[in-house]
């Protein structure tokens, strides 16, 4: 079983910072692909960015380059979601998302979130950036 556990969310103005974190518990030693997922109220959720643990590549979707950055911290199990420069469109729900025994070229290639069979989830964590 595995659980993950965010934090970090909050309330900032434009042109600030967030750092998420998603704990990862449990079973965790097969999980190799960590995905960022974001859902704003009337939005389909969508995949911010992913990380392959294992080569420690990343991927990003198109609106979040140059500004998020994705990392982790294997002794503490940790993944993190670095977010600069945010504007009032990155508002939404965040979540962790994990998956195990995932082809890498699958983690982060093009197309990456439908590729990925993300098992688990966390329960997210509200972003909130005013104009």
């Amino acid at each position: 079983q595995v659980q993950l556990v965010e934090s970090g969310g909050g309330s900032v103005q434009a042109g600030g910072s967030l750092r998420l974190s998603c704990v990862a518990s449990g079973l965790t030693y097969r999980l190799n692909c960590m995905g960022w997922f974001r859902q704003a109220p009337g939005k389909e959720r969508e995949g911010v960015a992913v990380l392959s643990i294992e080569r420690g590549s990343q991927t990003y979707t198109d609106s979040v380059k140059g500004r998020f950055t994705v990392s982790h911290d294997n002794a503490k199990n940790t993944v993190y979601l670095q977010m600069d420069s945010l504007k009032p469109e990155d508002t939404a729900m965040y979540y962790c998302a994990a998956a195990a025994n995932t082809w890498y070229g699958a983690c982060v290639g093009n197309n990456w979130p439908a590729r990925v069979n993300f098992g688990y989830w966390g329960q997210g964590t509200q972003v909130t950036v005013s104009s």
